[in-house]
This record gives C-alpha cells, sequence and structure tokens, in this order.
C-alpha cells in the first residue's frame, strides 16, 4: 500500500470514529469536510453541535475517548471549561463541537466554503445515525467525496 493511499485510510478511520462517537453522545448536524488541497495545517474538519454547554462536552469527551481507543492523543484540546465551542486538534483532523449559538456566529461551512463535504454514509457511517442527526432528516448536502 502507498504512503497517499494509508493517510487516506487513517484519516477516514479517523473521521469516522469521530463521527460515530459525537453521535452516540447526541451530536447534531455533523459536517465533514475535505480540506487538505485548501490548506497545509490540517486535512480534514470534522463540525458538529451540541444543544447545551453540557452536551458539547459530553460529545467532546466522548471525541476524546475515541481516540483513545484508536491511540491517538490529540496535540491540544481548547474550550472545554466553556464548553461554548469546543476545538480538538488530531493533527490531521481539526474537530469543532460547538453550541448552538456559535456555530451559527462563526459559519464555518461558510468560511470553508471551497471545501468538498465528505459522504458521511460512504465514509461508512449508519445512513439512519447519519439522518437522524440532520436537521432536515437527511445527510449534509454539497459536493459529495470520499476520503
Amino acid at each position: 500500500m502507498s504512503a497517499a493511499k494509508a493517510r487516506l485510510d487513517t484519516r477516514s478511520t479517523k473521521a469516522r470514529c469521530i463521527v460515530e462517537a459525537a453521535l452516540e453522545r447526541g451530536a447534531e448536524k455533523p459536517l465533514v469536510l475535505d480540506i487538505a488541497e485548501l490548506t497545509s495545517f490540517a486535512d480534514t474538519f470534522v463540525l458538529l453541535s451540541g444543544r447545551s454547554d453540557r452536551q458539547v462536552r459530553a460529545i467532546a469527551d466522548g471525541v476524546m475517548e475515541a481516540l483513545s481507543e484508536l491511540d491517538e492523543a490529540p496535540l491540544g484540546i481548547e474550550g472545554t471549561e466553556e464548553g461554548r465551542w469546543v476545538l480538538i486538534d488530531c493533527n490531521d483532523v481539526i474537530v469543532h463541537v460547538f453550541g448552538p449559538e456559535m456555530r451559527d456566529l462563526y459559519a464555518l461551512e461558510r468560511l470553508w466554503s471551497d471545501a468538498p463535504v465528505v459522504d458521511l454514509v460512504a465514509l461508512g457511517l449508519d445512513p439512519a445515525a447519519v439522518a437522524a442527526a440532520s436537521p432536515d432528516g437527511k445527510a449534509a448536502e454539497g459536493s459529495r467525496e470520499t476520503l
């Protein structure tokens, strides 16, 4: 297996495990953006929402547990005290867990609108779980891509 293919497989596995863990904690509006061609500091953004500060912290805890199971230690984590916007730097994957107001305020989907949206079902996630976490009952719209 080539180094590039192995790197893609690792990114896909990590992103899938992160979103699965977040959905288990009730995360809403999961969105994975492939930013590899747009920036050098990361390859993937995972955007998630919680309904309260407490839930945002719980989602972040679930993500940290999932990373631990993958033997991945995050490079940094910010925002757990307030629980309004938690950022977890997983090296090639950056996880943003937003409270209700923060996601709308910072609108990272709009800021990174040139990034392809990764199809969560193609990533290996359960279609029913993805639909249940989406406000409109279906997966995020956008240009579909698999990592």
